[in-house]
């Protein structure tokens, strides 16, 4: 049963061992598997948002829902990050830095109870979907392979998931890119939040219409 103060404990103790990313990973995994649980414990994903669980230097867990349709800009991580879904669709498109920007170098699916690591996902690109757990273990990062990803819920329903962070995610410098041009810049906290009021303000309208 998914308990969210047990979570947190769990993971901080599993920063202890001697493959941290392993032993998360083990974790999501298991809390995943039992989506209703998850959901009892934080509730129904009514709204698109970013819940922080847990926040400090070395670890970060979110409560990520991401809106109906809902495309997110191309971006790096530059720390670890294992991501669990518990309700809905998340879809990568994966892509490398090259003279003339960025190029697309793949893509993934994640389903309800899917299980990933974007760093790892590199090793399997082109796979058309993940369903269930990815079983991939490299201890690689986005960075190091001039890899960036951005993210599209294709559903008309909210998407949840998981998201633990080896790092401080909100004070951790990275990079983005402007889909439209596909220029990098540093990634904007403000602008990332304003998309997901972005998002709500449409499901708020879709409600009105219906």
């Amino acid at each position: 049963m998914f308990q969210k103060e047990r979570f947190i404990e769990e993971c901080r103790a599993a920063l202890k061992e001697s493959n941290a990313q392993a032993a998360i990973r083990e974790l999501v995994t298991r809390a995943v598997s039992e989506p209703a649980q998850i959901v009892r414990a934080l509730g129904e994903p009514k709204l698109a948002g970013v819940e922080t669980i847990y926040r400090a230097d070395g670890l970060t867990i979110l409560n990520l829902c991401w809106g109906p349709r809902m495309v997110f800009k191309p971006h790096d991580h530059r720390i670890w990050a294992v991501i669990g879904i518990y309700g809905g669709r998340e879809q990568n498109i994966f892509f490398r830095r090259s003279e003339n920007g960025l190029t697309q170098h793949g893509t993934k699916e994640l389903v309800t109870r899917a299980v990933s690591e974007p760093a790892e996902v590199v090793r399997t690109l082109g796979e058309p979907k993940l369903a269930g757990v990815e079983t991939i273990y490299r201890a690689v990062d986005l960075t190091i392979l001039n890899l960036c990803y951005a993210v599209t819920n294709p559903l008309d329903q909210i998407t949840g998931a998981i998201h633990v962070y080896g790092g401080d995610f909100f004070s951790t410098p990275r990079s983005e890119w402007d889909p439209a041009t596909l220029k990098e810049q540093p990634y904007d906290v403000e602008h990332t939040m304003r998309a997901f009021e972005e998002s709500n303000q449409r499901l708020q309208v879709k409600a009105a219409q219906s």
